[in-house]
């Protein structure tokens, strides 16, 4: 197998073949990202892709469950070519279970819906998508490329299409000047769509990344161990989802908070609850010194 440049994947994909399709990122223009700055977006050739697959089936064997392809936005290549790598890994690999992709909106809303059926039934099986955020005002503020309604567009038509969705909310994105629009207009989107899972992040700012200029400058502002959690707060007492699972998987988190929207509700808020009394000084705060030189 052949990588280019660092490779990432969500945590949830941590026991998955990794099989590079993409380098880099399409749009790569958001503030608060360092992934693929330095990297130049392009499609692999099929064909590599393809001899990428074979070389790891000759490695691993054929009894492998389950399948991403980085970079980000995969799913913006063509939709035959992404029909011939997921079938060619499911003749490949006869166990396999789940392929999945990076995926944003604008990205998304590139596929017709018929388009996305014919995906889906070839073998992909979810999109992580970067949301971030469902407030209209912040996206534009991080330069996402996109808008609330476009977002509920993409997450509407995958659901339609039968493929798993899971959006992923920056906690603290809005800075403190906006935290409870970012986390209100958060839930409106999210609730509009209903994904499959709602992977919850905590921002923290990355050295070579625009928004530091903005924190260096006191034009954005950090959120706090306990300005966070009731941004979390304010995000779980607003969802009106349908069966989305709210996921806490990622280091940058304080807290670990997950449940099932509706039925956990009262769970999870009791369980910030129980964070937000523990003094702030006791919680891991990110080591920004490290992080902005």
């Amino acid at each position: 197998m052949r990588y280019e440049g660092t490779v990432f994947r969500p945590p949830s994909e941590a026991h998955s073949l990794l099989i590079q399709a993409t380098i880099g990122c399409p749009h790569n223009k958001c503030t608060f990202c360092s992934m693929y700055k330095k990297t130049r977006f392009k499609v692999r050739p099929v064909q590599e892709i393809k001899e990428d697959l074979l070389a790891a089936r000759n490695y691993y064997g054929k009894f492998i469950e389950s399948l991403f392809f980085p970079d980000g936005n995969t799913i913006i290549m063509k939709t035959e070519q992404l029909i011939e790598i997921f079938t060619y890994a499911h003749e490949l690999f006869p166990e396999l279970k789940r392929i999945t992709v990076y995926g944003s909106a604008r990205f998304v809303n590139k596929k017709s819906l018929e388009e996305l059926i014919k995906i889906r039934e070839a073998g992909l099986s979810r999109i992580h998508m970067g949301m971030e955020s469902g407030d209209d005002i912040t996206l534009q503020k991080i330069q996402k490329g996109t808008t609330s309604e476009e977002i509920i567009s993409a997450g509407v038509k995958l659901k339609e299409a039968g493929i798993e969705t899971s959006e992923y909310y920056l906690v603290g994105i809005g800075g403190k000047a906006r935290w409870r629009e970012h986390a209100e207009n958060s839930a409106r989107v999210l609730s509009t769509i209903s994904p499959d899972f709602i992977r919850i992040r905590t921002f923290a700012p990355e050295r070579n990344t625009p928004i530091i200029e903005e924190f260096r400058s006191g034009n954005f502002q950090y959120l706090t161990p306990h300005e966070a959690l009731r941004e979390i707060r304010v995000l779980i007492e607003n969802l009106n989802c349908d069966n989305s699972m709210v996921v806490s998987d990622h280091i940058t988190n304080y807290w670990d908070i997950h449940g099932n929207i509706p039925t956990d509700r009262d769970k999870m808020l009791a369980e910030i609850d129980k964070a937000l009394a523990i003094d702030e000084s006791s919680f891991r705060t990110p080591n920004l010194g490290h992080r902005l030189s």
